[in-house]
């Protein structure tokens, strides 16, 4: 491992924690490196507070000042170039005098791609692009998918038994246990909007909530017949919504999968079986294998498309 790509997952071990408080903006971690010593680092922790850089630059202690002209500022996502809730964060690293700015992916946000490192350079700042490119991308999948295809981030989300049906002859049926539930209302709070189908809600009126975590609730959706399923993603596109939980039944995952409408997909499954009952959506040639984790005795396996998030022609390296 080379000492980038070293620093650039400090910086994702620090964008990580912003995984709540920055939305909708993305999580973003920044460190500052002189004669192979960390001497500040940050994230970016609440929307409409500091950027990651400027928390980094910060955290700098007087006594280390004066190294700033020799050290090199590693930042998971691309430096803002504009001006929103708070200045732009590349004429800060300018006005740091940096010797070298490394950079982990480049921002699709319009107001800045490219035009940070542009800027940059410009002011004759060494600016590397492209360390761990893909795994910086991945950590704000829900930001680059809403920005780059202009719809949230899909994620469909089934419990089945181990012979594979979702319910028990037509009947609901208990298939998380404590462990996994638990874990399902983590999600929910990570995400922004949740969805089920009008029998799933007639069936269970199930609350969509985050009692067994901590954090805010995803904003609770219905699918109904009149209500199209493009119309509705478009309409979350339009309200911000960046990511949603699918959480229906067959019928409404299949309409998503069909429609080719899913980045995501997380099964849980059951140790026991049923004799009959409504078969579990099948999963589509193109996924990929994310994980599989056992969790009190059921397991969990993620799978993620096979699709690039985005497109990597075209950026300045």
């Amino acid at each position: 491992m080379s000492n980038d790509e070293k620093y650039m997952r400090r910086c994702l071990q620090l964008a990580a924690n912003g995984i709540q408080g920055a939305r909708p903006n993305p999580m973003v971690g920044a460190v500052i490196v002189a004669n192979d010593r960390i001497i500040g680092e940050g994230y970016h922790v609440r929307c409409g507070e500091g950027h990651a850089e400027v928390n980094a630059f910060a955290s700098v202690s007087p006594e280390d000042e004066a190294l700033l002209k020799d050290a090199t500022i590693y930042v998971s996502l691309e430096p803002c170039a504009h001006y929103g809730k708070t200045p732009p964060c590349a004429e800060l690293i300018i006005k740091k005098g940096v010797r070298r700015v490394v950079v982990g992916c480049i921002d699709p946000f319009a107001k800045v791609q490219g035009r940070g490192i542009q800027m940059i350079r410009e002011a004759g700042i060494e600016v590397t692009v492209g360390v761990l490119e893909k795994e910086c991308q991945w950590l704000n999948r829900r930001f680059f998918t809403y920005h780059a295809k202009h719809r949230p981030y899909i994620i469909l989300k089934w419990a089945q038994t181990a012979n594979g049906f979702i319910d028990d002859h037509g009947q609901a049926l208990k298939i998380s246990n404590e462990q996994t539930q638990m874990l399902s209302h983590q999600l929910r709070a990570e995400e922004d909007a949740i969805l089920i189908g009008h029998t799933t809600d007639a069936r269970e009126h199930p609350q969509l909530t985050v009692r067994h975590w901590y954090g805010p609730n995803p904003k609770r959706m219905v699918l109904t017949h009149d209500r199209p399923l493009l119309q509705v993603i478009d309409d979350l596109y339009q309200q911000g919504i960046q990511s949603l939980i699918v959480e229906g039944g067959r019928k409404t995952h299949e309409s998503f999968l069909e429609a080719g409408l899913w980045d995501e997909i997380r099964v849980e499954s059951a140790s026991f079986v049923v004799s009959d009952g409504t078969p579990a959506p099948q999963l589509p040639a193109e996924v990929m294998l994310l994980s599989k984790k056992e969790i009190g005795g059921n397991t969990i396996t993620s799978y993620r498309s096979r699709q690039e998030l985005l497109p990597t022609s075209g950026f300045p390296t």
